[in-house]
């Protein structure tokens, strides 16, 4: 079992709030290690100076912490129950994969495509239909689920 300072015994052992703690707690670092290492598939990476790229990766992390909040926030008002993560684990963390995808792909379409607010470089693959980078798509497809599978393990015990 995972336990934080902050956490009383009685909460290790299940409930949404320490769930929600310790989603959040994985899902950071997590973030901000793959915000770094895709940093090169942007141009930015070629462009900016230092402080430029290391600004867009803290922004782009703490934006990601964000909406993996949101997205787990909405699944859970949406389809969850009052003992999650014990219950409606699944269709919660089907429902928060869903959302932050949807979002994903929203964001990446307007911030690229309409307003041009940053851009892929050439060795970024790109998806159909709105040419979505596969690297963030899989970001968000790996780490809310990894987060998740973490907090199941952690809370569920």
């Amino acid at each position: 079992m995972i336990a934080f300072g902050w956490m009383r015994p009685a909460e290790q052992r299940g409930g949404w709030l320490p769930a929600l703690r310790l989603y959040v707690a994985v899902l950071v670092p997590l973030m901000l290690v793959w915000e770094t290492a895709q940093m090169p598939l942007y141009t930015l990476w070629q462009t900016g100076t230092v402080g430029e790229i290391a600004y867009a990766i803290v922004h782009c992390t703490l934006g990601d912490a964000l909406i993996g909040l949101a997205a787990l926030t909405w699944a859970l008002v949406l389809v969850g129950s009052p003992e999650w993560p014990r219950a409606s684990f699944r269709v919660v963390a089907t429902a928060t994969l869903a959302i932050g995808l949807g979002y994903l792909v929203y964001s990446e379409w307007v911030n690229i495509e309409l307003r041009g607010s940053w851009a892929y470089t050439e060795a970024m693959p790109r998806l159909p239909p709105f040419g979505t980078g596969l690297a963030p798509l899989l970001q968000w497809l790996v780490i809310p689920a990894v987060a998740l599978l973490v907090v199941r393990r952690g809370c569920c015990r």
